[in-house]
């Protein structure tokens, strides 16, 4: 073997083993030292990284609790009271209770209500379609219809319905982790107090039009009126723009703003029949 051979090959041994030492010493100043209690914390959640929590993912979420103080503004809304009851005892903190929530789509303007007053021949998804129209009837406000909401949700908590015009969110599927919200441009989706038996009375309109012109783009749409507001014993509901809002965690589920409600713009879901009063006609006084 020749000395340029030898030369060449202790050289390259040298320089290796020089940069294997200085990238040791360097991975050893610079080492992140991980606290083993975020591992713990990860693994008690549901791992569905669906950034409800407002992290970018359980691990990212897991970070956040494990340096926190107290948990009083973190919430997993997929895993619940149970996970984050789970996340306290492995911190030794408090969870908070909190009421879990659901998406609702403030919307009732369905092919029956809202009726078509023309037709967009374009692209077909609500983000597009929002920037360059207004819709195909006379409610600048309302749902589109094209599914946005449906392709963001991981969890196939939304039923499109293209013969309704609106899309159903699904109670028992909605984990509340706020995809849909994010992703409907007419700001329709909101998360709701979830009551027992999914349950629910809910202003089901956008429409900030003034009263005439909000009746005749829909006919079930709010006009403003303020009957329910007048009517509701909790202070729940509020007016402004022209348009009522019931906020869902002074709501009792009462249902007086129901029965008041002149464009029945007000739903109530899920409860059951109302109970008719029968009719007592009032005896004759008169004298035979």
């Amino acid at each position: 073997m020749s000395i340029t051979v030898i030369y060449t090959i202790v050289t390259l041994s040298v320089i290796g083993s020089s940069a294997a030492v200085i990238l040791f010493i360097v991975a050893q100043k610079f080492k992140v030292h991980e606290d083993p209690r975020i591992d713990e914390v990860d693994q008690a959640l549901p791992g569905a990284n669906c950034g409800g929590c407002g992290y970018a993912g359980c691990r990212a979420f897991a970070e956040a609790c494990v340096k926190a103080s107290d948990l009083t503004d973190l919430n997993c809304p997929v895993g619940g009271n149970d996970t984050m009851n789970a996340v306290a005892s492995i911190l030794g903190l408090e969870a908070i209770k909190k009421d879990p929530r659901v998406a609702y789509i403030r919307c009732n303007g369905t092919c029956d209500n809202r009726p078509k007053t023309s037709n967009f021949d374009g692209a077909t998804t609500c983000a597009i379609v929002s920037s360059i129209y207004s819709g195909e009837s006379d409610c600048e406000y309302g749902c589109l219809g094209y599914g946005d909401c449906v392709d963001a949700c991981d969890f196939d908590a939304i039923d499109l319905r293209k013969e309704m015009g609106v899309p159903l969110i699904l109670d028992d599927k909605c984990v509340a982790c706020g995809a849909c919200v994010d992703a409907c441009p007419k700001n329709l989706i909101e998360l709701r107090k979830k009551f027992p038996k999914n349950r629910k009375v809910v202003v089901s309109c956008r429409n900030e039009a003034k009263g005439g012109l909000a009746r005749k783009a829909c006919k079930v749409a709010c006009i403003g009126c303020s009957k329910c507001m007048k009517e509701c014993p909790f202070d729940a509901i509020t007016v402004e723009n022209n348009l009522a809002f019931i906020d869902s965690d002074k709501c009792k589920l009462c249902r007086k703003c129901v029965s008041v409600c002149p464009t029945n713009a007000i739903i109530e879901e899920n409860f059951p029949p109302r109970k008719v009063k029968p009719v007592v006609e009032k005896e004759s006084n008169t004298a035979k």
